[in-house]
């Protein structure tokens, strides 16, 4: 029984170089290990592993998110350093790309170089 698990997430790259420099030198995750099938990357105790692969598409959804705090702080840090975050059409976002949920928790959502969606997620304090 899983009664307290360590997760570990997992996302493929074909552009392994490219995902190595965003995760560790954009976002600012720690590489732990690197070899001819993945990088390794841990954060607050979670570890993210992006497996190297020849080819896939990119799911439309969410694949990765992060609870921070201060997310229009956090766009505009990650804008400086050219993330861009994504527009749509069904939800009423803010200038920063910023849209706020019916549990008021603010999202925004970015590509990494392969096409992955991620989110920044700010919970109101109560929800955390």
């Amino acid at each position: 029984m899983l009664s307290d698990p360590k997760i570990t997430a997992f996302l493929p790259t074909c552009k392994p170089k490219l995902s190595k420099q965003f995760y560790k030198n954009i976002l600012g995750l720690q590489l732990v290990s690197e070899d001819e099938y993945a990088l390794e990357f841990v954060w607050n105790g979670t570890s993210l592993r992006i497996t190297i692969v020849d080819n896939f598409t990119p799911h439309p959804f969410t694949v990765l998110g992060f609870k921070i705090d201060n997310i229009a702080e956090q766009i505009k840090s990650l804008s400086d350093k050219s993330v861009e975050f994504k527009k749509y059409n069904h939800f009423d976002q803010d200038e920063l790309g910023i849209w706020t949920s019916p549990t008021n928790a603010k999202i925004a959502w970015f590509r990494d170089p392969d096409g992955n969606l991620l989110s920044l997620t700010e919970y109101p304090h109560q929800n955390i």
